[in-house]
């Protein structure tokens, strides 16, 4: 199935139904299906060809997702470039993807013409006014005709290349095919038959797999989808109430700047019902206060999944947000509440050992994965993670209970060995975190002559709070086994993170290397 169907079909269906809002751009299904038609015509009088690959630099719009649409109808491969990303891995990215065509969004035309000479090939095109040196989008649109057919596409083609964030080494272009988001897509949401189902806010980056997944299941089912070109937090409060957004997506530091946002408490909240959370790991703390601020109608999600099972998992859903029942049950729901849920219909979770024997429930390991949407394969480079009979390892750390809810403990190569003790520093950070003056730690091993590393904690304060490192290390020592304890304590003001709020502890082993030196 060519994923053009996910606005083709409830185009058919609902033609008049509000599609997509950007900014005061406001798409019905037929206007937006008019538009991908127009922009696969534009694709091909570029000269491109089917399974080449179209790339876009830019921020969100209703442009970038037409853009994608206009791609798959062509039968093209679409490259969504992280615009965070350095000139070196920009250049390595669009070659190594061979990028025939690169749609780029005004404020990344001097960055793009910066590194064109170095480009293999690839033509640029702006995506809006420009700089009167590139050609224009809008031009080649204005004079295009709506491309009636569709690529037949193989369910193994590449409809997006994907590069993950590289926060260890150098970006990996992960395929994704036609059938990979069908599956997602069809498995998880209905598809839209003229009932009310809502309104999406979109603020998570295009280039990510929860914003590419975002423009297929809502605009599949037959919801409106609000597309932020950014986050940010007023404007994100602004449009809930104003668009009568009914689910949104964000991830834990959006949920935090939220919560802390003046506008906050005159936010009418009364349309949302589903708030859905991931891409990093919420702290316990944070998700806490948000199910405490938001109305009771706010059903919160934390999906987990990753780039290469083309989206979420496992989700703990609405249920086990609610702190509601018993006591005991509402201490067992607190518990959950640092999980990542149980896994969806179409996923199956083990977690194993060193030797790869699989470990029962409680047991500490690297949890792999079987789905039938894992990812066709890395670009130009073999699968390390692939294991026999269809499971793939994850390369993350973590545990199931009795009732089948996982718990994260861990990127595997974050682990800190001390003396032969295995440390997760995951489990050190949520103690840290319930310091009442620390708001965010991230810990890391650093070298150790006498016990091969040790542990080194980087926090950040609360502000207006006041605690030194002798403190924070007395409140661990009855918290934490000895050995887990951090034995060297840095205040800093921020942790680097990268645009979905996952903490870049290579920059944080860099800064140890640089302090040492």
């Amino acid at each position: 199935m060519n994923t053009v169907n996910f606005v083709s079909i409830p185009a058919s269906i609902v033609p008049d139904q509000e599609a997509l809002v950007f900014g005061q751009e406001r798409l019905t299904y037929s206007a937006l299906n008019e538009l991908v038609g127009r922009l696969s015509t534009v694709f091909k009088g570029l000269g491109l060809k089917q399974r080449e690959v179209l790339a876009t630099l830019d921020v969100n719009s209703h442009l970038y997702v037409a853009s994608y649409y206009g791609a798959a109808k062509a039968g093209l491969t679409f490259l969504p470039l992280n615009y965070r990303a350095k000139e070196a891995e920009l250049e390595y990215m669009i070659n190594t993807a061979g990028a025939r065509v690169l749609l780029v969004g005004d404020r990344y035309i001097d960055l793009a013409e910066k590194i064109a000479p170095k480009l293999k090939n690839t033509r640029l095109i702006a995506i809006a006014d420009g700089n009167g040196k590139l050609e224009r989008l809008a031009g080649l649109l204005a004079r295009a005709e709506v491309d009636e057919g569709e690529a037949e596409v193989e369910d193994e083609d590449v409809s997006v290349l994907m590069y993950t964030s590289g926060t260890t080494s150098l970006p990996k272009g992960v395929m994704l095919s036609f059938r990979d988001f069908t599956a997602y897509v069809t498995a998880n949401v209905e598809m839209a038959d003229g009932t009310e189902r809502g309104a999406f806010l979109v603020c998570a980056p295009f280039y990510h797999i929860a914003g590419t997944t975002a423009m297929m299941t809502n605009l599949w089912t037959g919801r409106k989808m609000v597309v932020m070109p950014q986050f940010d937090p007023a404007l994100w409060l602004k449009l809930v109430a104003q668009e009568r957004i009914t689910h949104a997506f964000v991830v834990p530091t959006m949920m935090k700047q939220l919560l802390d946002h003046a506008d906050f408490a005159k936010t009418d909240f009364s349309s949302l019902t589903n708030l859905a959370y991931g891409g990093a790991a919420m702290p316990l703390a944070v998700i806490r206060r948000a199910i405490e601020a938001f109305p009771k109608n706010v059903g919160f999600v934390n999906a987990y999944g990753q780039t290469e099972t083309t989206s979420s998992l496992t989700v703990l859903g609405p249920d086990d947000h609610r702190m509601e029942g018993t006591q005991a049950e509402i201490e067992l729901k607190m518990k959950r509440l640092n999980s990542i849920g149980k896994p969806l219909p179409d996923v199956e979770i083990k977690v194993r050992d060193e030797e790869g024997k699989f470990l029962p429930p409680g047991e500490v390991g690297e949890i792999i994965i079987r789905t039938p949407r894992i990812m066709k394969g890395y670009a130009g480079r073999a699968d390390d993670a692939a294991l026999p009979d269809g499971w793939r390892a994850t390369g993350d750390l973590g545990w199931v209970d009795e009732d089948g809810y996982v718990f994260f403990a861990g990127r595997k190569d974050d682990m800190i060995i001390r003396g032969g003790e295995n440390i997760a520093p995951a489990e050190i950070e949520t103690v840290l975190m319930s310091h009442p003056a620390v708001d965010e730690a991230a810990v890391i091993g650093v070298p150790s002559v006498e016990w091969g590393q040790t542990v080194k904690a980087y926090v950040v304060l609360r502000p207006g709070q006041k605690a030194d490192a002798r403190e924070i290390q007395e409140f661990c020592r009855t918290r934490l086994a000895s050995f887990k304890r951090p034995e060297q304590i840095e205040f800093i003001d921020a942790l680097p993170k990268n645009a979905l709020g996952k903490i870049l502890r290579k920059e944080l082993h860099a800064r140890e290397k640089g302090e040492a030196a």
